[in-house]
């Protein structure tokens, strides 16, 4: 049982190493934006990310500034 808790912290380990070394060797080296505003076919379907919806709404019901 320790060894394969020790065995998939090792591996756990490497795949975060390789995953920061990506990023930080890429020109701009971001995470990947996984929001839904962050996806054309999302944008050109006009579908939107819930905070933003509900942001639009409460500002045409009437002047409901941003936080």
């Amino acid at each position: 049982m320790l060894k394969l808790l020790l065995l998939s912290a090792i591996i756990l380990a490497f795949c975060m190493a390789f995953l920061a070394i990506s990023i930080l060797l890429k020109k701009n080296g971001r995470f990947p934006n996984t929001h839904v505003s962050g996806s054309k076919a999302m944008r050109d379907r006009g579908i939107g990310c819930v905070q933003s919806q509900d942001f639009a709404a409460r500002q045409r019901r009437g002047g409901v500034s941003e936080r």
